[in-house]
């Protein structure tokens, strides 16, 4: 790995400041994305104590505002050279009070938009550099908690519930995974998803009024498997139950639900320079 270049976002606390102690002593470069100026300081001293070899960036974006995600990738195709992984794992669960509801600064459903829109708009940002640093991979952190889109009310604005619209927006990342992978199968660029491990000891779980019931290392491992292990490089458009490939839900197998999801997306991000 001591060449590579990794992008991980929610890095300042969970399973996102795991991933970032693990991949410090691996050596490279680490850029590090967080919402909070002192977390993500103390995130990026705590990786560059873990590994003194290890170049570590930090960049600061509200993903809940999607001209913000737009900019940081703007910073991140002009200063950094190349891009070899980009872990998708900032998230929004299901919150406190799962009865209100909360939009983000563009006024969509909260956990729609961080969970899916902000994740996508940024892997397609950063295509470009992506592409050019190929061989490399984006993994998209979803989770087994998955349920169908209705596209009557994809804002969630009658029932609203906070699990549900977690469950709704990670399908639609592992939607979005299928369709960007067989775009651009051939690029050099794999994109796969995966649910990490099962009630990790992370704030948004226990938020969520959750207990939890793995460490967040189990998470990591399966994660970074998808990130490096040399017999995964050509796999792509794949959904993993931590090691394993594993069946999605049924509509992310429904090609017109994808499309119409995705048809939808190129909407809601046109609308911001997306």
């Amino acid at each position: 790995m001591t060449q590579r270049t990794t992008l991980i976002t929610g890095s300042t606390q969970g399973m996102g400041r795991a991933l970032a102690l693990d991949l410090a002593p691996r050596g490279g470069t680490l850029l590090l994305h967080g919402r909070h100026p002192g977390r993500l300081a103390a995130v990026a001293a705590e990786a560059r104590a873990a590994a003194s070899g290890t170049t570590v960036r930090t960049y600061l974006a509200d993903l809940a505002d999607l001209d913000q995600v737009h900019a940081m990738a703007d910073r991140i195709n002009t200063v950094e050279p190349r891009l070899d992984g980009l872990i998708n794992n900032a998230v929004v669960a299901g919150g406190a009070e799962p009865l209100r509801r909360e939009l983000s600064r563009q006024g969509h459903e909260l956990r729609f938009a961080v969970n899916h829109l902000a994740a996508h708009a940024l892997t397609r940002d950063l295509l470009p550099l992506l592409t050019a640093s190929a061989p490399a991979r984006v993994v998209n952190v979803a989770s087994m908690g998955q349920e169908a889109i209705d596209f009557d009310d994809v804002m969630l604005e009658r029932g609203y519930e906070g699990l549900r619209a977690y469950f709704r927006s990670k399908l639609a990342m592992i939607m979005a995974t299928f369709e960007l992978a067989a775009e651009l199968r051939g690029t050099g660029v794999t994109v796969n998803s995966l649910h990490p491990a099962h009630l990790m000891d992370t704030e948004a779980v226990r938020t969520s009024g959750l207990t939890p019931v793995t460490s967040t290392e189990e998470g990591v491992r399966p994660t970074v498997r998808l990130l490096l292990d040399p017999d995964l490089a050509t796999v792509t458009g794949r959904y993993f139950d931590q090691f394993t490939v594993a069946r999605a839900h049924d509509q992310a197998y429904d090609t017109e639900a994808r499309r119409r999801l995705m048809r939808l997306t190129r909407g809601l991000l046109d609308r911001t320079g997306g």
